[in-house]
């Protein structure tokens, strides 16, 4: 049941947001150099290597780590980088990994290739069997202002707890923090 309601809001989203999903592309290719697209190596179910889309907020040439662990992450963003950020409008196209099975739209958020120490966290509790989310119970309970350890314990709960009802709770509660830009980085 799980895949059939990802396909069909997937899909869904896809055709209602398809030209706001174009004018974005429009306006990074108007306010900096480089694709459209950027596509990040992610960890997904049983630790498989995926490249993940992204709209591309952060300059070409930044290198594939955590924000956090950028200096100074905010010189590397694009003109508009920081608002498709704090507006998560930089997640839009990965609902093409939803549609292409890499990716659902709640799961635990798929790790970078090179966080290794989120990686190694997640096998030991088997959160690595999971298919990654577009959001997760992590990201309604602090986003990217959670230590790793925390974020493992919310996706070990997520994975207890993990039920289609409990999927629609995320979606809403993911939906509410994005309008009201909590716990964004920019």
């Amino acid at each position: 049941m799980k895949r059939v309601f990802d396909i069909l809001l997937a899909f869904t989203a896809s055709l209602i947001l398809a030209v706001p999903l174009l004018f974005i592309a429009l306006l990074i290719r108007l306010t900096s150099e480089g694709p459209v697209l950027y596509w990040s190596d992610r960890v997904g179910k049983d630790n498989r290597i995926f490249r993940m889309p992204k709209f591309r907020s952060m300059r070409v040439g930044t290198p594939a780590v955590a924000t956090h662990l950028l200096t100074d992450a905010e010189a590397r963003l694009t003109r508009i980088g920081s608002f498709l950020r704090r507006t998560s409008l930089d997640e839009l196209p990965q609902l093409w990994s939803i549609l292409k099975g890499d990716m659902s739209f709640v799961g635990p958020r798929p790790a970078l290739f090179n966080q290794d120490d989120l990686i190694a966290l997640r096998t030991e509790r088997g959160i690595d069997r999971l298919l990654p989310g577009l959001t997760g119970y992590a990201q309604i309970n602090g986003r990217d202002e959670l230590p790793i350890p925390q974020k493992v314990e919310l996706d070990a709960e997520y994975t207890r707890r993990r039920s289609f009802r409990f999927d629609l709770l995320i979606l809403w509660l993911t939906f509410l923090k994005v309008l009201r830009q909590d716990d964004v980085r920019h």
